[in-house]
C-alpha cells in the first residue's frame, strides 16, 4: 500500500495515494510510506521515483545491518524496529533528498502509523519537514525499545526471587532464555547506536545537524538501553554462577553426610563380616554373651565415630 502526504507552499497537508498525481500538486515536499508494498508498487519506486537500484534490492532484501549510503540525490538509511511478541527485528528503510522523505517497510509499522496521524492533525506544518518526520519515527522505535526490556528485567528479578518456588533445572532453563533474549536485544540495539554515531558525526547530514540535539536526544537513549542489556546480561552470570555454587555446596552437604554414613559403618561392617565367615574354630561363637557384646561394641563404636565428626564440625 502507497500513502502519499503532500505539503503545500501554505504548509497544508493533501493526501493521496497515486504517485502521478505529484505531478499536479504545487508541494513544498512530500512523504510517501510504501507499507508492505506489492512488486508492482516496489516497481515504482524505479520507475517514477528513480532510485537506485542497490537501495532499492536493499529494500527488497530484509533485514540489512543498519546503515547509512550516500548518493547523488537522496540519502538512503537502514534502521530496525523490534516485535515485542518475538523480539525480531523490524527493518525501517528511509530516503531522504531535498524535498522528499519515504519510508519502505514490510510489515506493519505503528510508529509510522503514529507519527502519520499527528502529522495530519496539526492545524499546519510550518516546523515540519522530512527530517523532523525522520526524526519523530526513529524516536518512537528508540522509545519502544524500553518496555520491552524493562519486561526483560521484569523476568529478571522473578528469576532472582523465585516466588513460585521453582526448582533449579527450570530456573536455570528460564535464565539461559532471558539471556537469549538479552543477545537477540543487544545484536539490534548496538549496530542502531554506531549508525546514530555516524549519523551526528557526519558533514553531509545539514538536515540531522539542524536539529542536533533532538538526534543527539536518542542516541543518549540507544547508549542507555545498550548499557542496560550488558548490565542485564551481567547480572544474568551473576545469578548462574549462584545458582551453580549453591547447587555445587547442596551437593558437597549431600556427598559429605553420605561419606560420614559410610566412614560410621564401614568398622561395623567389617565386625559383621568376621563373624559372618564359616570357620569351625572361632572361640567367641561359643561365648553366652557374644552377641550382645558384639553389637554392644558396634554401638560402641559407632557413638565414638559419630562425636569425633561432631567436633570435628563435620556434621
Amino acid at each position: 500500500m502507497i500513502k502519499i502526504i503532500a505539503v503545500t507552499a501554505e504548509n497544508k497537508c493533501i493526501e493521496f495515494d497515486n504517485i502521478d498525481d505529484l505531478q499536479t500538486i504545487d508541494y513544498s515536499w512530500y512523504w510517501i510510506d510504501f507499507s508492505q508494498p506489492t512488486s508492482e508498487e516496489i516497481k515504482e519506486m524505479d520507475e517514477k521515483l528513480h532510485f537506485h537500484p542497490l537501495a532499492i534490492e536493499d529494500c527488497i532484501q530484509s533485514l540489512q545491518r543498519p546503515k547509512l549510503d550516500y548518493y547523488d540525490d537522496f540519502t538512503f538509511f537502514v534502521m530496525h524496529a523490534i516485535n515485542p511478541k518475538d523480539l525480531s527485528k523490524q527493518e525501517h528503510d528511509f530516503f531522504i533528498g531535498e524535498d522528499f522523505i519515504v519510508t519502505y517497510h514490510n510489515s506493519e509499522s505503528k510508529e509510522i502509523n503514529q507519527v502519520q496521524k499527528r502529522f495530519l492533525k496539526l492545524p499546519d506544518t510550518n516546523n515540519w519537514d522530512k527530517y523532523r518526520i525522520f526524526y519523530e519515527v526513529l524516536d518512537k522505535i528508540v522509545d519502544h525499545y524500553f518496555p520491552i526490556i524493562y519486561e526483560i528485567e521484569d523476568e529478571l528479578d522473578a528469576v532472582e526471587e523465585n516466588p513460585d518456588n521453582k526448582p533449579m533445572n527450570v530456573l536455570l532453563d528460564d535464565l539461559f532464555d532471558i539471556r537469549h533474549e538479552l543477545l537477540r536485544l543487544r545484536h539490534t540495539i548496538n549496530p542502531v547506536r554506531d549508525l546514530f554515531y555516524r549519523m551526528l558525526n557526519s558533514s553531509r547530514l545539514e538536515g540531522i545537524h539542524e536539529r542536533k540535539e533532538y538526534f543527539a536526544d536518542i542516541y543518549d537513549h540507544l547508549l542507555k538501553l545498550s548499557e542496560m542489556v550488558s548490565s542485564n546480561r551481567e547480572i544474568t552470570n551473576d545469578i548462574r554462577d549462584n545458582y551453580l555454587s549453591v547447587n555445587s555446596h547442596q551437593t558437597n552437604e549431600v556427598m559429605k553426610v553420605l561419606t560420614i554414613i559410610t566412614s560410621i559403618f564401614a568398622p561395623l561392617t567389617f565386625i559383621a563380616g568376621i563373624y559372618g565367615m564359616n570357620f569351625l574354630f572361632m572361640p567367641e561363637l561359643e561365648w553366652r554373651y557374644g552377641y550382645f557384646i558384639v553389637l554392644g561394641l558396634m554401638v560402641v563404636i559407632s557413638a565414638a565415630m559419630y562425636v569425633w565428626f561432631k567436633r570435628k564440625g563435620w556434621f
